[in-house]
Parts: C-alpha cells; sequence; structure tokens
C-alpha cells in the first residue's frame, strides 16, 4: 500500500499560530523543560517509599529545578520498570495526580507529565485533576513495537477523552518515531510524513528523540520535522551543554532528563551545577539572538 501525503492550503495566521502554540503556556520561546523522574510507585517491582515520601522528594527536585531556571518542568513515573503496556492502575493515577499538584504548586511554572508506558489517557486524567498543562503521549499516531509490546495509535480515544473531561487547555505533545521502539512496521512512512499526520490528527506539538535515553536526534530530523508539519517541534532526548548551540536554532523547545542528573545518569536526583550551566548557555544563545534582531 502507498502512503499518500495530502498537504493543506498554508494560511499564514494558522501556521504562526501552531508554530508558536508553546507561547499560550511558556513565557520564554524555546522553553527548557526539566524532567522529574518520580520514584517507584505502588505496586511497581521497585517501590519502596511511603506516597508523601515520593512527593517529598518530587518537590524537592522542582525547587531546585526552580532556583536553577528551567522554564517549565514535566514529571514521570520512569523508576516503575517493566513498564505496563498502554494503561495503568488507580494505585499509579492517584499517587501521580498528589506529586503533579505539589510539584505545579512548588514550582509555580508549566509543568507536564507523562505515564510510561502510553497511558496517555491516565496522564490527562492527571493533567486536568493537577492543573497541569501538558501531557507527553507515545503512540499518537501510527503504531510501533515497543519494550512492552505493540503500542497502537491512541489519537481518537485520547482527544474524544480529553473533551469529554474538559480538559481541553491541556496540551498533547506527541512523540513521533518515538526511542525505545521499533518502526520497521511504519519503514515507509517518515519522520515528516509522522509529524504531518500528527498535526492533522490535532496534536498540539510533536517531539523529536534519539534511539534511547539519553542519546541525541538527528539535526536533520528536526528540520524534517519542522519542514513537514506547523506544530511545535521540541526534542525530547540527548541535549546536553555541549550540543545546544547546534539544536537551539533548529527547534522549538528541549526536554532535558538525564543531562541534568547527577553524574549524567536518569536514576540519580537534579545535579544544580549542571542545571545552572546549561542554562547559563541558553541564556547566551538567547542573548545573541536578540542581538542579532535589533541589529536588523
Amino acid at each position: 500500500m502507498k502512503f499518500i501525503t495530502i498537504k493543506p492550503n498554508v494560511n499564514l495566521t494558522l501556521v504562526c499560530y501552531t508554530r508558536f502554540m508553546l507561547s499560550s503556556i511558556f513565557k520564554q520561546p524555546k522553553p527548557i523543560i526539566g524532567m522529574i523522574h518520580v520514584a517507584a510507585l505502588p505496586g511497581t517491582p521497585a517501590h519502596g517509599l511511603s506516597v508523601s515520601e515520593i512527593v517529598k522528594l518530587a518537590v524537592k527536585e522542582a525547587r531546585l529545578y526552580k532556583t536553577s531556571g528551567v522554564d517549565g518542568l514535566a514529571i514521570e513515573n520512569m523508576h516503575d520498570l517493566p513498564y505496563m503496556r498502554g494503561h495503568v492502575g488507580p494505585e499509579i493515577v492517584a499517587p501521580m495526580t498528589l506529586v503533579g499538584a505539589a510539584v505545579k504548586a512548588e514550582f509555580s511554572g508549566p509543568v507536564g507529565i507523562q505515564i510510561l508506558a502510553g497511558a496517555n489517557t491516565e496522564a490527562l486524567a492527571v493533567a486536568q485533576a493537577a492543573g497541569l498543562d501538558f501531557i507527553r503521549a507515545e503512540g499518537f499516531v501510527f503504531a510501533h513495537i515497543a519494550d512492552e509490546g505493540f503500542i497502537q495509535s491512541s489519537a481518537a480515544e485520547l482527544l474524544r477523552y480529553r473533551k469529554m473531561i474538559g480538559a481541553e487547555q491541556v496540551q498533547v505533545w506527541a512523540d513521533i518515531k518515538k526511542k525505545h521502539s521499533a518502526h520497521a512496521i511504519t519503514a515507509d512512512i517518515s519522520l515528516g510524513a509522522t509529524a504531518e499526520t500528527a498535526e492533522f490528527m490535532r496534536a498540539d506539538a510533536v517531539i523529536v528523540t534519539g534511539n534511547v535515553t539519553g542519546d541525541p536526534p538527528k539535526v536533520q530530523d528536526a528540520q524534517e520535522a519542522k519542514a513537514h508539519c506547523r506544530l511545535p517541534v521540541l526534542l525530547g532526548s540527548g541535549v546536553d551543554v555541549n550540543n545546544i548551540a547546534e539544536f537551539y536554532p533548529e527547534a522549538d523547545g528541549f526536554i532535558i532528563g538525564t543531562h541534568f542528573k547527577v553524574n549524567g545518569h536518569w536514576t540519580q536526583t537534579v545535579d544544580v551545577r549542571r542545571v545552572e550551566t546549561f542554562m547559563a548557555r541558553v541564556h547566551a544563545l538567547r542573548g545573541a539572538k536578540t542581538n542579532k534582531g535589533k541589529k536588523k
């Protein structure tokens, strides 16, 4: 079967609205979003802390990020290995809601959520209850094979659920050709076509990653995604102080987890010095862009 791409007529007003949709949440252009990897939750193999202790640890990291100057945060149940596929139970939803509400109150800025693996409706429910701003959704369009098995597209179910619970203010950021996954079943569909389809299916932004956590995408991947859709394009893995200057002109936002942790490992806590060094580099890039604009 041949995949056919149908391009809509480009409306400049719509281009401006979609490309700069992040400005409805973030004050800064090209926001830097720090990851909080929530401690293992009840019922998971690595669980050991009480829910109150889990919340306190997340709030502590939110406070560290706040003093370090990041633009936003995202919470994720990354310690819940091995992940459930597609849905999680109330023993995950309930504590993630408590964590989300507490982090949002501490940070007082944009906060998002991802619930692994592909538990997108549950993430949306948490975001609505906790007053969060966006969810990161894997498996939004097309299917892929993840560590957990076959992940089916979720756009239709997810956006209907968002409408049903009155959560349309919560943005859906869709991973495309996501990390930790095999994409052989969609090998004839390019990353650009996937980004275009995510826009067609009403995503609010797309996320481009490398192959695994901590692995950067290719610059060409970000460029391809932006060339094929009018949505904000964020980079969701592998961005660090050494490559941010290369990626900065090509993307609309950056989600940083591994690089912000002690020894650059996602299982560790937030390293303030790493975050501050990274943000100093970002401020320099923002200043250079501002000065360049003034010269024009």
